[in-house]
């Protein structure tokens, strides 16, 4: 049918037959190499070049004000046999409650009954959740902004070595801060910490460290807590006292334990400014590697981690425009 009308057309008129063939060629170009932008279309594209093209989406970041501090002070001298010592830093009056031997099952438990049920804002709450399937309980009264040392330790007469092989029923602390005082539970929005502590044993001889911490806001839910691999943050480096063997091997003993995540983050160079640009202060965080390497200038460039080469799917930022020029304000 449409060969009869060419035919038809080109006898009528030769020039228009032309013309009516060119206008075809012309609108079917446009439709291939799209008509707005001249972009290529993605059956043409490879997938390199089809995810580099992806919009990275930016989240909406939601700053709360964690009143939590907890890390382990000199983790390479604790053990099940002499203890643990554990460096607080609160914004407010807090119980330090430590549960040795808690139940993998009844922790988890806990927390979603936080999620469905009622608020762990009290060690109270928490115990109730548990069923008391722990072995020994120690608390704690941390003063506000009082960063001192608490020293826990096991009590001798429960004859406990270690907690069994992996995959283990029992972590060997867990960790709960809560807030001492009930009306700053309605300041805050994160009313409680806990922290799961690896403690060396007769068993498994690895070094101590938290292995997760979990935040409970108000609203119901948990949240990890994950560490941010910033470039600008010298604490995020590695300590130089720990020799590459040593964490080699921990590391290769807690993958096949199941302790730590598969991926292994090269340490990152503590520097305040932008990885690219060498200028501006990094502010923006990439997801899924949390890398924190790029300025505000330098964040729209960029589909893939300039640290990493990992695709970007999200990215936010860690202050706004508004907290940064207050801050240049306050040093003017």
């Amino acid at each position: 049918m449409a060969a009869v009308f060419l035919v038809t057309l080109y006898e009528y008129s030769p020039l228009f037959y032309i013309a009516v063939v060119f206008t075809c060629f012309i609108v079917t170009t446009g439709l291939v190499l799209g008509w707005f932008g001249w972009d290529v279309p993605v059956i043409l594209r490879n997938s390199e070049e089809t995810q580099f093209k992806t919009r990275v989406f930016k989240k909406q970041m939601r700053q709360v004000k964690n009143p939590f501090g907890l890390e382990i002070a000199n983790p390479s001298s604790a053990s099940i046999s002499t203890g643990i010592t554990l460096t607080t830093d609160c914004l407010e009056d807090s119980l330090l409650t430590c549960y040795w031997g808690c139940s993998v099952q009844k922790l988890y438990e806990a927390l979603q009954k936080h999620v469905y049920c009622f608020r762990i804002s009290t060690p109270q709450a928490l115990e109730d959740a548990l069923y008391s399937e722990y072995l020994h309980r120690e608390q704690y009264f941390i003063k506000k902004d009082s960063k001192e040392e608490i020293y826990c330790q096991l009590p001798k007469d429960t004859n406990i070595e270690d907690f069994g092989t992996v995959p283990r029923s029992r972590y060997p602390l867990v960790a709960l801060l809560t807030l001492a005082d009930e009306d700053d539970r309605e300041i805050y929005d994160i009313i409680s910490m806990v922290s799961v502590i690896h403690i060396p044993d007769k068993t498994y001889k690895l070094s101590c460290r938290i292995l997760c911490q979990y935040l409970l806001p108000t609203q119901g839910q948990f949240h990890d807590l994950k560490q941010l691999f910033m470039s600008a943050n010298n604490n995020a480096t590695p300590s130089s006292n720990s020799s590459p063997e040593g964490e080699s091997t921990d590391r290769s003993l807690l993958e096949k334990a199941g302790l730590s995540e598969s991926e292994v983050e090269p340490p990152e160079e503590s520097s305040k400014d932008c990885v690219v640009c060498q200028n501006g202060t990094v502010n923006w965080v990439l997801l899924p590697c949390r890398h924190t390497c790029l300025c505000d200038g330098c964040v729209r460039y960029f589909q893939r981690c300039p640290m990493c080469r990992q695709f970007v799917q999200e990215s936010f930022a860690l202050r706004s425009q508004k907290e940064q020029d207050k801050d240049k304000l306050k040093t003017l």
